[in-house]
């Protein structure tokens, strides 16, 4: 399985369709956290040149960089990074990589919709089909985005309706609860 972190197209707190920075944060603890769990890599999605440049600098310090001697484990995390300008690049580089097009699988913490359960989406895992499990920056995923998926994944339920997780913890928790043991 593969993560994949959009940053457009994506919705900002009053519904318009915008392109979110890229967070430094958001990319070393993404990629740490597929490291941790296995995750065949993380993409980010961004078509924003400025953006692309900003995480191409942070894997080049991190993975052939000062950074990597500083920090070896670090290194492996970040070297899980790929950029790509949408997510259609996203699904064309896997299926020319695995030779079959890849289940995209959406998050939101809005989900209203979902037909899948975590553990349904653990059993897809283990049947190994090539899957992108989909997450979104600012306020979330753009409707045109959840439309086009295969699946919507259930959302992360608290214990009291709040719910506005940062993104690098919702991605720790779905795939503990995906692929931990």
């Amino acid at each position: 399985m593969t993560v994949a972190l959009v940053h457009h197209p994506v919705v900002d707190k009053n519904g318009e369709t915008i392109a979110a920075a890229v967070t430094a944060l958001d990319l070393h603890d993404i990629a740490r956290a597929a490291k941790t769990f296995g995750a065949d890599g993380f993409y980010v999605v961004t078509p924003l040149q400025d953006q692309q440049e900003l995480v191409q600098s942070i894997i080049n310090h991190w993975v052939s960089g000062h950074g990597a001697q500083y920090n070896p484990d670090r290194q492996a995390a970040l070297a899980l990074i790929r950029l790509a300008p949408s997510l259609t690049a996203v699904l064309a580089e896997i299926n020319a990589l695995r030779g079959q097009k890849p289940k995209v699988v959406v998050t939101s913490a809005r989900m209203a919709d979902s037909d899948l359960g975590f553990d349904q989406l653990r059993a897809m895992v283990a049947e190994g089909h090539p899957l992108v499990l989909v997450f979104g920056t600012a306020w979330g995923l753009a409707p045109e985005l959840i439309e086009s998926a295969d699946h919507r994944l259930a959302p992360i339920a608290g214990n009291d309706g709040y719910n506005h997780l940062a993104v690098r913890s919702a991605v720790a928790i779905v795939l503990d609860r995906i692929l931990g043991r």
